[in-house]
């Protein structure tokens, strides 16, 4: 028997979450609710407990997709239905695992059936179940692409289309999209991210009250839930009448023409792309007087529903942290005159006074109206702290006053004159901004793959191009229609067949096999040693790092950095989905020291090596930003250059896919990047060689072969 779920209303602080999920569960035409925070901050737990909150849904009995009885769905699978008949049942709470299938989120189709019997045999999915719910997505920012793109369209359209091989059905699919994330794990895509009515940040409270209480509730609930929540089943009951009564009285509430302005200037004010911030804070604004049970918009309801409503939506690059500056917002709300309160508004909704708490855990009145919260020793739930932290800032720091001199660079033997002792011990130096990103050409891994999707090498995946058939294992996904007929036919006559239709078997059934785009492990390995240390210099390798970080962004992979410098090399940021991450190590990183290459490359291998076992399917893309210097060879002894040059064949042996980026720079080169660029079996990119536009577009595959992969000259890179 399943435990009672954890009480919405005995959640500790964390009110903005509670007040975005309550606007929703009062108006659904929100859009639904991005929490983004830390690990263990309530988030999952708070929204699980919604569904406790929300009114009984109204069904045609016996309709597996939820259909309301007034006005049932003309295309339901299921229908149609008989006027008449109607069944309550509670709100779902619907929850979208990170690796489920397609089929499991839009429903499958028997195809066997289809075509042998012409019958439609369709087994709902998620997304049916989620009609007039909640669609609960934890962990938003790690769901594959297709899924993703699914969910968008279903977003839109209200409805969900499953087509195979000609055979379709479609049903409605209306619900209230929540996604919790931790955003060290990875960022969303720019138009999932807009599908989100509101988003709120979340972190744990740092008052240690608070966290006892916290801990309080969560130890009293785990010993007795039953009895726990029959202890909070009166603010429970509370806040449920008063959603109810908000609902009741929100098509009553005005959103005057002044208000209208308010939300205008605020999303033009912002530079907020598009009209869906306009629509959404209109929505949320109204659902605040609702809430607050109140007929008519004023202006602290637009301050608030902006506060909700826009901080992801202005957001430029994948670098940028989401939020607002709340006094900017105040200055364009000013120049708009307070309103005065209607006189005689409406009665107030059954339910708490949403303004305050009973023990002092709610916000005031200008906090949201979220529900209220007693004190108490019997008390529990993930940490959920009531702080408002504010938006992540830049984690980078400010840029250095003084540049440091420049240094000539000439031509030397292998120990590279040019990098005196001086030089080469340097103390360390701060770390220089990043110059501006720019398009990079595109990088791949030579062959076929077999890794999660994305957009950057070729490989088999479940979307795509169709290249073959294969016959199925286990369940059919994807009919290769051509290919099935093709199996059947000459079985035709053996099997009596008679009339038009064809007789199909299991054992005909062909899987179509697809060729479309993975996601790959991209390595950067970068030298940080005095070599590089030049302002300007590492300004710009900075800057082609952070654009290659873009790119991989972009095109869904894994990131890894790695530094080397003075004795050694160091991960400064494991394999990650979090490129924002990676640059902020990136825009930290200090200059200084002697070059250990080798080192580089050695903790390289090492990684990959632990990473391949992790996950055997993502194949590696190494990136090395260097000079090509190599003047320490740390503990490994010998001669710095010959042990780089041992360590970049060991990963070349390994089948790793490298690709150097030469940050040599002035009239008189070396080639050393170049050498090594031989020596790993890919090929030298300069810095200006790396933008896409210096060859227009062309794709750069990036090859295993030492003999196809010389150095690049100059006229090379210029073809």
């Amino acid at each position: 028997m399943s435990s009672a779920p954890f009480p919405f209303t005995a959640v500790v602080g964390q009110d903005d979450l509670r007040l975005a999920l309550l606007l929703n569960a009062v108006s659904p035409a929100v859009g639904g609710v991005l929490v983004r925070g830390e690990k263990g901050t309530a988030k999952s737990t708070a929204v699980r407990a919604l569904s406790a909150l929300l009114p009984e849904v109204d069904v045609v009995p016996g309709c597996r997709f939820s259909c309301a009885p007034a006005a049932p769905d003309p295309s339901c699978p299921d229908g149609p239905h008989e006027a008449g008949g109607a069944a309550s049942r509670p709100a779902r709470v619907v929850e979208l695992p990170v690796g489920a299938s397609e089929d499991r989120l839009v429903g499958a189709l028997d195809i066997e059936r289809a075509l042998a019997e012409g019958v439609k045999a369709f087994e709902p999915g998620l997304l049916a179940d989620a009609h007039r719910g909640i669609l609960y997505v934890d962990e938003v920012n790690l769901l594959h692409d297709h899924l993703v793109d699914v969910l968008l369209d279903a977003a839109a359209m209200g409805a969900s289309y499953v087509e195979r091989e000609g055979v379709s059905v479609r049903h409605a699919a209306r619900f209230m999209l929540v996604g919790t994330m931790n955003p060290e794990e990875g960022e969303l895509r720019p138009q999932l991210l807009d599908r989100f009515g509101l988003t709120v940040e979340v972190a744990a409270s740092r008052e240690p009250r608070r966290r006892v209480e916290v801990v309080r509730r969560r130890l009293a609930y785990e010993d007795d839930p039953a009895g726990f929540a029959a202890r909070w089943a009166g603010d429970e009951q509370e806040v449920r009448a008063q959603v109810i009564a908000a609902r009741a009285l929100l098509p009553r509430v005005v959103l005057g023409d002044n208000a209208l302005l308010q939300i205008a200037a605020t999303c033009a004010g912002f530079e907020v792309d598009g009209m869906r911030a306009d629509i959404v804070m209109a929505r949320t604004a109204t659902a605040l007087a609702a809430w607050d049970g109140r007929t008519e918009v004023v202006k602290a309801d637009v301050r608030r529903a902006a506060l909700l409503a826009l901080p992801h939506r202005r957001r430029r690059s994948p670098f940028d942290a989401p939020g607002l500056d709340e006094d900017k917002l105040d200055e364009i709300l000013d120049g708009f005159p307070d309103e005065e309160p209607d006189p005689d508004p409406d009665p107030e909704p059954e339910g708490p006074d949403g303004g305050e708490g009973d023990g002092g855990d709610g916000p005031d009145g200008d906090g949201g109206g979220v529900p209220p919260q007693a004190e108490g020793p019997d008390s529990g739930t993930e940490d959920s702290g009531a702080e408002d932290d504010g938006p992540r800032q830049d984690p980078a720091g400010p840029p250095a006053e003084e540049p440091a001199p420049a240094r000539a660079e000439s031509r030397g033997d292998g120990q590279d004159p040019a990098q005196t002792d001086a030089q080469a011990d340097a103390p360390e130096q701060a770390a220089v901004r990043a110059c501006e990103p720019f398009r990079t050409k595109m990088l791949s891994v030579p062959g076929l793959g077999e890794g999660a999707a994305g957009r950057r090498s070729r490989a088999r995946t479940a979307h795509g191009r169709t290249t073959g058939s294969v016959r199925p294992r286990g369940h059919l996904t994807k009919l290769h229609l051509a290919a099935t007929i093709q199996a059947a036919a000459p079985h035709q006559k053996a099997r009596g067949r008679t009339g038009r239709g064809l007789l199909v078997r299991g054992d005909d059934l062909r899987q179509a096999t697809r060729e479309g785009r993975e996601g790959n492990l991209v390595l950067f390995v970068v030298d940080a040693s005095g070599s590089m240390a030049a302002r300007q210099r590492m300004s710009a390798v900075k800057g082609a790092v952070l654009s290659l970080l873009l790119d991989a962004y972009q095109r869904r992979d894994k990131v890894g950095l790695i530094t080397f410098r003075g004795a050694g090399a160091e991960l400064a940021l494991p394999p990650t989905s979090s490129v924002d991450a990676a640059a902020a190590r990136l825009e930290r990183l200090p200059t200084g020291g002697r070059t250990p290459l080798a080192a580089g490359l050695l903790k390289a291998r090492e990684v990959l090596r632990i990473e391949r076992l992790r996950d055997p399917s993502r194949r590696p893309l190494l990136v090395v930003v260097t000079d090509g210097r190599a003047t320490s060879a740390g503990a490994l002894g010998g001669d710095p250059r010959a042990v780089a040059a041992r360590g970049a064949r060991l990963l070349a042996a390994e089948g790793v896919a490298s690709v150097v980026v030469d940050c040599e720079a002035g009239p008189v080169r070396l080639g050393l990047a170049g050498v090594l660029a031989a020596d790993l079996g890919g090929p030298a990119v300069s810095l200006d060689g790396l933008r896409a536009d210096s060859l227009a577009g062309l794709v750069k595959n990036v090859r295993t072969s030492v003999a196809s992969h010389a150095p690049l000259s100059s006229n090379r890179r210029a073809a």
